[in-house]
């Protein structure tokens, strides 16, 4: 499986404005962290507080929940579940190129990116959304695709994912 790669040195803050009234360095800061910080992977709201008040010291915890939740909400940041009780974030690429599903391990809570679809999984997933919207009658505009399972690591380990 091969892991998504991320363009470094978007300016996403022009992007960002709706999803704040009113902007403040502080929630710059949290935006340069998810920017920067963007190709390491799947960042948890404790570990963006951390390299957010390495920059600016009287960064609040509140004001790194508050920031993350906006950029949830405006779309700009999806949110993974990797079932540790702790939510992780990752900037979203626009378009399909962009565009990935994931791979959760259950024992150590990696999670990998993977957009190398075979062309089954995109005829199936096209015609699942159709399905969907035809018998929901609703306009889908995204998905979001998780498989839970166990590594290769943690396999070797013994794990087999059930806790």
């Amino acid at each position: 499986m091969h892991q998504r790669k991320r363009t470094r040195g978007c300016d996403c803050r022009s992007i960002a404005a709706p999803c704040w009234r009113r902007r403040t360095e502080a929630r710059n800061v949290v935006l340069d962290v998810l920017i920067k910080h963007q190709t390491e992977g799947h960042l948890a709201t404790d570990e963006i507080f951390f390299l957010a008040k390495k920059r600016q010291p009287t960064i609040g915890l509140a004001t790194v929940y508050r920031t993350v939740e906006g950029l949830r909400q405006s779309g700009m940041v999806g949110a993974i579940d990797p079932g540790d009780g702790r939510m992780r974030y990752e900037l979203k690429q626009e378009g399909a190129a962009g565009h990935h599903h994931h791979l959760i391990c259950r024992s150590c809570q990696r999670i990998i990116d993977y957009n190398d679809f075979q062309k089954e999984e995109i005829r199936l997933v096209k015609k699942t959304q159709e399905h969907l919207a035809k018998q929901y009658n609703y306009k889908i505009i995204d998905h979001q695709i998780e498989f839970i399972g166990v590594c290769p690591e943690c396999q070797k380990a013994g794990a087999d994912g059930n806790a």
